[in-house]
């Protein structure tokens, strides 16, 4: 029993940095927030971009759907599944653009602590 323990320990250290290199955006380091912010800024405008194209292809396709022939059923249910794909990446991007851009704001303006200390010699009380 100790054995399997002793060597799955090992595994799991390895795939748990695959894991977190995962996630990490190439070319920029993970404690720039202000970096990281502008990355998914961009991609959610690029997302929008195609996001747009994309519902103007569609209305296109509803429009003339005659013009598509057989492959036009094709074309819509691509369309539509491209729609919804860019619609996750940009809610997605704008919500780690959001939290980027948060921890940015905290890293730029330290917490204070807001107690009040008194600062006679004859009490040691926080208020």
């Amino acid at each position: 029993m100790k054995t399997q323990k002793l060597l799955t320990l090992p595994a799991l250290l390895v795939l748990s940095l695959f894991a977190s290199s995962a996630f990490a955006v190439e070319g920029i380091d993970d404690s720039n927030h202000a970096a990281l912010t502008k990355y998914y800024e961009n991609l959610a405008k690029d997302a929008e971009a195609k996001l747009q194209q994309n519902k103007a292809a569609l209305d296109e396709y509803e429009a003339h759907p005659y013009y598509y022939g057989r492959q036009g059923q094709d074309f819509q249910s691509h369309t539509f599944a491209n729609i919804h794909e860019y619609e996750e990446i940009l809610a997605e991007s704008l919500n780690n653009a959001d939290l980027h851009r948060r921890v940015a704001m905290e890293q730029g303006n330290p917490v204070i602590n807001k107690a009040k200390v008194n600062l006679d010699h004859d009490s040691s009380a926080v208020r």
